[in-house]
C-alpha cells in the first residue's frame, strides 16, 4: 500500500518556506513532507531525522534525484540539536514533526507492531535498540504494565490485561504478536469484544509508545525545536492520538504565554516580559472532505504551527 502523507500541502505552507532557508524534517519516514518542502527551495537545505535504519535507507533512494538539497541523519529527534551542531547549524528557520508511526512500519510484519500480523513482538523503530515489547511483555511487573496501557492507551481493562498477561507468562512466555493477542481476548468481558474495532488496538498503542520512549522523545524534541527556531521561523507538528496532541498543546501553550510577575512598581508596557512565541493555529488543523476519503490515516491527525516572534 502507498503511504500517503498527511496534511502535506497544510504542513508545508503554513511553513512560509523561504528558498534560502534552512530547514528540519524531524520524522523522515518515508520522505512525503521531506519532498514537497525541497521542491520549494533553491539554495536552502533540509536536515532530515529518522532512528529508523530502513527507513533512511528507502527514503535515500527514492530522494535520490534531489539528493543536494537535503542531509539524513540516523537518529531520534530528541538529540537534533546536538546533530546539528555537529553539522555547524544552530538556527533554523522551520522544523516539521509527523507523529504517526509510518504505513510501512506497520505492513512489514517482521516488525512487530501489528495485530494484524502473527509474528515476534518487537515493534522497534530503531533495531539497534535493547528493549523491545517481548521484553515489556513478558518482564515488566503488573503494576508497571497497568501504568502504560492506561497511560500510554488509555485502556478501560489495563489491570485486567495485565494480570492475564502474568498469568501466561508463568506457564510460558509470550513471544508473538499473536499470543498476545489471544491473552488480551481472554481478559475482556464479552460485551467488548462485541464491539466494533480490535481489542487489541489500544495495548499495542500503548506498547509501542513504552517501547520507542515516544513521549519522552516528543517532550525533549519539542523543546529543542523551539529553542533552535530562529526568529519567524515556525514549527509545524501533526499528531494522531489525544496524548500525543495533549502534549503538544501544553508545550505549545507555556511557550507562548508571557510568564507572570507580581510587579512592585508600576511598570511601562515596554517593560514587562513578554512571549516569546505566539500560535499560528489557536485551533488545530485537521484534513479536508478530499483528504479524508483519500486516507483513513487522515481522520485522526491534527497539525499544531507555532512562531517564534522575539529573540
Amino acid at each position: 500500500m502507498e503511504h500517503r502523507s498527511v496534511l502535506l500541502a497544510e504542513t508545508i505552507d503554513y511553513l512560509n518556506v523561504d528558498p534560502a532557508g534552512i530547514y528540519v524534517d524531524a520524522t523522515l519516514g518515508r520522505g512525503g513532507h521531506a519532498r514537497e518542502l525541497i521542491s520549494r527551495l533553491e539554495s536552502g537545505h533540509l536536515y532530515a531525522f529518522d532512528k529508523d535504519a530502513q527507513a533512511i535507507a528507502e527514503t535515500a533512494d527514492r530522494l535520490s534525484d534531489v539528493s543536494s538539497y537535503i542531509t539524513m541523519i540516523r537518529s531520534d529527534f530528541r538529540n537534533m540539536a546536538a546533530a546539528l551542531a555537529e553539522k555547524g547549524i544552530d538556527k533554523v528557520d522551520g522544523i516539521m514533526m509527523d507523529l504517526g508511526v509510518s504505513s510501512p512500519q506497520f505492513d512489514d510484519p517482521d516488525r512487530g507492531f501489528s495485530y494484524r500480523y502473527d509474528t515476534r513482538l518487537d515493534m522497534r523503530m530503531d533495531q539497534s535498540q535493547q528493549l523491545d515489547a517481548y521484553t515489556v511483555v513478558n518482564t515488566y511487573p503488573v503494576k508497571e504494565l497497568t501504568r502504560i496501557l492506561r497511560d500510554y492507551g488509555e485502556e478501560r481493562y489495563a489491570p485486567l490485561i495485565s494480570k492475564r498477561i502474568e498469568a501466561e507468562r508463568k506457564t510460558r512466555h509470550i513471544e508473538t504478536t499473536g499470543q498476545l493477542v489471544e491473552v488480551i481476548r481472554s481478559a475482556l468481558p464479552d460485551k467488548v469484544l462485541r464491539q466494533k474495532g480490535h481489542p487489541a488496538k489500544q495495548t499495542f498503542q500503548a506498547l509501542r509508545i513504552e517501547v520507542n520512549q515516544e513521549f519522552d522523545s516528543l517532550r525533549e524534541g519539542l523543546e529543542q525545536a523551539l529553542s533552535l527556531l530562529k526568529v519567524h521561523g515556525r514549527l509545524a507538528v501533526i499528531t494522531f492520538h489525544s496524548l500525543e496532541d495533549r502534549i503538544v498543546k501544553t508545550t505549545f501553550k507555556s511557550y507562548s504565554t508571557a510568564p507572570f510577575v507580581e510587579p512592585k512598581l508600576p511598570l511601562k508596557a515596554e517593560q514587562m516580559e513578554q512571549a516569546s512565541f505566539q500560535l499560528v493555529t489557536k485551533k488545530p488543523v485537521t484534513a479536508g472532505e478530499e483528504e479524508l476519503n483519500e486516507n483513513h490515516r487522515a481522520h485522526s491527525a491534527k497539525l499544531r504551527v507555532i512562531e517564534r516572534i522575539r529573540g
